[in-house]
């Protein structure tokens, strides 16, 4: 998987997350909703820290330091940066 696809599949991850809290808030007893919200949040979790151990955090009060020298943050494109967003049909998100 390409770091572009890792962070379209991440958005969508996130996308479908704050989905279904918003339909959990309206039917808190909904389980199958439930199961589905905790297996999406376990896969954006898995695929968050492949991503972060591959090219670095994604933000800087969601991850931990692996290098403990250098502080990784600014080593990154910043999210403002055209390398940093992904693009959509050969489309640039900007």
């Amino acid at each position: 998987m390409t770091r572009n696809d890792m962070l379209t599949k991440l958005m969508e991850l996130d996308f479908i997350s704050l989905d279904l809290g918003l339909f959990l808030n309206t039917h808190p007893d909904n389980t199958e909703a439930i199961d589905t919200y905790n297996q999406v949040i376990t896969a954006a979790d898995a695929l968050r820290l492949k991503f972060e151990e591959s090219y670095g955090p994604l933000c800087s009060f969601r991850s931990y330091a692996t290098d403990t020298e250098h502080w990784q943050w600014e080593n990154n494109p910043w999210p403002w940066q055209k390398e940093a967003n992904v693009s959509f049909a050969g489309k640039e998100c900007m």
